[in-house]
């Protein structure tokens, strides 16, 4: 039985790798002050830096391999590890709270919300019921200069009619659609 108190860091380690759980117990015993402490003081207080320090000592237990006697102490290595781990959960915090920041504005320059939805799917109803009540020439031609993006010439091209009897029809049309759309919407559809 390895007496663990009087054992060196480089034979704790050993013994860890050996999947010694005293030997880790003692590692933490030894250093484990020295790492949250550092932890603390890059983290601030709180439950952070107590997860860094497991963090530390699990990564320990798993890879003790990773400690190199001859580039330095144990605590050394411990705090260092434990450093890093500190610096990379505040640049994690960091870039969350700029990408919570920026989703933020985007949404409050955005102003869209769900009210606005609910209004516009509606609307979008009302506008199709309004289209679809229209006789066919007047609809044809507003689906074609509006919804498909046409000139009036074009629209007078794809119908086969003159151009004026064209913007006509869709002056004619637009007004049973806002009649049509008043009656049904009341004065809101007039704010809009």
């Amino acid at each position: 039985m390895l007496e663990l108190s009087g054992a060196s860091d480089a034979t704790l380690i050993v013994a860890i790798g050996r999947w010694n759980e005293s030997a880790l117990g003692e590692v933490y015993r030894r250093h484990g002050g020295a790492v949250h402490a550092l932890a603390q003081r890059v983290l601030g207080p709180g439950g952070r830096a107590q997860d860094v320090t497991q963090d530390v000592f699990v990564d320990l237990w798993k890879r003790p391999e990773r400690f190199d006697p001859a580039r330095g102490s144990l605590r050394a290595f411990l705090v260092t590890v434990a450093h890093g781990r500190a610096v990379d959960m505040l640049r994690s915090d960091t870039a969350r709270v700029a990408r919570e920041q920026r989703t933020a504005r985007e949404t409050a320059t955005g102003g869209y919300d769900l009210e606005n939805q609910v209004w516009d799917l509606a609307l979008a109803d009302q506008v199709k019921d309004a289209v679809g009540a229209l006789p066919e020439g007047e609809r044809r031609a507003i689906e074609l200069a509006y919804f498909g993006g046409h000139t009036y010439r074009e629209v007078a091209t794809m119908l086969g009619e003159a151009e004026g009897t064209v913007k006509s029809r869709i002056r004619r049309g637009l007004r049973r659609m806002r009649d049509a759309l008043v009656e049904e919407m009341g004065p809101v559809w007039n704010q809009t």
